[in-house]
């Protein structure tokens, strides 16, 4: 599998991301104590992190060949 290939990878796991949350929001939304509310919105908080990592990676995975594409720091030796 090649790094172009990989960022469709990145791309679907971005997308399950941005849904799980959509749907937990909506729980949080309808909890019914605020330790549930609370647990759920934690939850979200985890969850962006690893939808703006896959997010960055499926970018950075999709251009990584390219001479002129800026490579984001982070993800540099």
């Amino acid at each position: 599998m090649t790094l172009y290939q990989m960022s469709f990878v990145y791309r679907e796991d971005a997308l399950r991301f941005r849904m799980r949350i959509t749907a937990l929001r909506e729980q949080a939304k309808t909890a019914a104590t605020e330790e549930e509310a609370r647990l759920l919105k934690r939850r979200i908080e985890e969850l962006q992190v690893l939808l703006r990592q896959s997010r960055e990676l499926a970018e950075l995975t999709q251009h990584y060949y390219e001479r002129s594409y800026y490579r984001n720091a982070k993800y540099t030796l």
